[in-house]
This record gives C-alpha cells, sequence and structure tokens, in this order.
C-alpha cells in the first residue's frame, strides 16, 4: 500500500502524461484516499488551462462580437446575431460532438494555404486532441454567451453619458475607450463573472463528450469516473471533485470581486453592485 508522499510524487502531475508520474493509474484494492486526492488535483491542472484561456482570449472576442452586433452596419450586426444566436442556441454537449466530428475529416496531412510567394501547411492533427479542439469549443462558447452580455450592457449605457462625450468633442475611437468600454464593463461584470464559474464548471465536459484522454490524461472529472468505475463507490471521488470546483469557484469570486470593486470604486458605497453567484443549471 503506498503512502500519501509516494501517491503525491506519483499523481500530482500525472495529468500531464506518463512522463510525468506514474505510467500506470492505480486499479481496484490498489486505490487509496490519497491517490485519489492527489490524481484528482492534478486533472485541474486541465480545467484550469481550458478555463483561462478560454476566459482570456473568449473576452477580446467577445467585446468585438457585442460590439459588431450593437453597431448600426447590417453587414457587421448580422453576422453577429447569427453566431450569438447559433451558440447559445445549442448545447455545448453537442458543439463538442459535432467540432470533433469535423476535425477527424480533415485531411491528416495538414490543409494548404497557398500565398502567392509561399504555400503554408496548417497542420490539423492537433485539432482532435482536446487540448487544443475542446479548447476551441470553449472558446467560441463563451465568447457567444459573453457577447450577449456586453451587448445588454452596451445597451444600457445611460444616454446622458455619451452626450456628455459628444458635448466635449471626443472622436469615436477616444468616446470608446474612456466612456463605452468602461461603462459597459462595469454594467455587466456581475453577470460576466457567472459566465466565468460556469464555463470553468463546463470544462468537466470535454473528456466526456469526444475527445479522447491520451495516456490516461485527463481533467478533474475524468479521473473521479475513473475511480467510480474501479471502486464502485461514488462517495469518495466525486465529493472530492466538487470540493476543488467549489475552492475554484471561490477564487474566481474574488478575483473578479477585486476587479468589480475597481470598476466601481468612483461610485458611492451604497450604488455599487455586489457580485452575486446565480447558477445556470441548462446550457
Amino acid at each position: 500500500m503506498r503512502t500519501c508522499a509516494e501517491s503525491f510524487e506519483g499523481y500530482i502531475l500525472r495529468a500531464l502524461g506518463r512522463d510525468y508520474g506514474e505510467r500506470l493509474l492505480p486499479r481496484n484494492l490498489d486505490i487509496t484516499l490519497c491517490d485519489q486526492l492527489f490524481l484528482i488535483a492534478s486533472g485541474l491542472i486541465w480545467n484550469i488551462y481550458f478555463a483561462a484561456l478560454a476566459i482570456f482570449v473568449g473576452f477580446f472576442l467577445a467585446v468585438a462580437v457585442a460590439v459588431a452586433k450593437f453597431s448600426e452596419n447590417r453587414l457587421f450586426s448580422v453576422p453577429a446575431s447569427a453566431f450569438v444566436f447559433v451558440f447559445r442556441g445549442s448545447p455545448l454537449f453537442i458543439q463538442f460532438f459535432f467540432f470533433y466530428s469535423a476535425f477527424v475529416l480533415l485531411p491528416r496531412s495538414g490543409i494548404d494555404i497557398p500565398l502567392g510567394f509561399v504555400t503554408l501547411t496548417v497542420n490539423t492533427t492537433a485539432l482532435t486532441t482536446a487540448q487544443v479542439g475542446g479548447l476551441i469549443v470553449l472558446l467560441l462558447n463563451t465568447t457567444a454567451y459573453s457577447a450577449e452580455l456586453f451587448f445588454g450592457a452596451l445597451r444600457s449605457i445611460p444616454k446622458g453619458d455619451l452626450e456628455a462625450a459628444d458635448a466635449y468633442g471626443m472622436g469615436p475611437l477616444t468616446k470608446f475607450r474612456r466612456v463605452v468600454f468602461p461603462s459597459m464593463l462595469r454594467l455587466a461584470w456581475p453577470s460576466y463573472t457567472n459566465e466565468a464559474i460556469f464555463l470553468t464548471h463546463s470544462t468537466t465536459l470535454v473528456f466526456l463528450s469526444a475527445f479522447p484522454a491520451r495516456q490516461q490524461a485527463g481533467e478533474a472529472f475524468y479521473y473521479a469516473r475513473y475511480f467510480v468505475d474501479q471502486t464502485f463507490n461514488p462517495f469518495v471521488a466525486y465529493p472530492i471533485v466538487a470540493g476543488y470546483f467549489v475552492l475554484l469557484t471561490l477564487a474566481i469570486i474574488g478575483l473578479y470581486g477585486l476587479v468589480n470593486m475597481r470598476l466601481n470604486r468612483h461610485l458611492p458605497k451604497e450604488r455599487r453592485r455586489r457580485i452575486r453567484f446565480r447558477p445556470q443549471y441548462i446550457r
């Protein structure tokens, strides 16, 4: 029977692959509580990877989509509205299956893009991995949901603020940078916090859907399911992974709360909007 120190050394980085820990996962009666604690904890590396990159890149894409949807030019507003509608109107689980099936159909030799003076070959094999393909799905999904939040905030900006910016003679870019963008963030931030939390929870669907876990390198829920299959006891592994996600949620609330305080620092205390977690059970 392994000690906790041996379990920590063998499994705390096992989610990165066989080169970073024990070659084989523990099986049957050989499984200890420390094995479950540390192996599930190692899987959080991928949950944090998926959530951090999708939220960071998705934020900038969402701002662009929201501005395009808010535009009076239909060349921008119609495609942006269609993008938001498609990704908000279809289940995330189905999107994982659809994109994985589409990525598998791409030629394994890559796609040639002629640039005139040189031909660029794009490697498509990485798209069938969870680390790239799953991340793309999460990125597109959170972009659509966040864009809708920012679009609603753009519509709620007081007209007086915009008229004051015009009265000061601000140009379009200066007006957006100094008035529209800060106001949009301030109004949308509490709801955007909930989107970040829900996206983090959604990272557990990546390996549950279609993307394979090569070398048994998966995220936290992947290992929780593995332990349940091995021990037939769901009352240890699932509470462990739930506890880890509660800690992640508290970290997100704390981080986003600091940003929210920064965005509303100019308002009196009684007018500052507080962040409240509102769970969304169907997506």
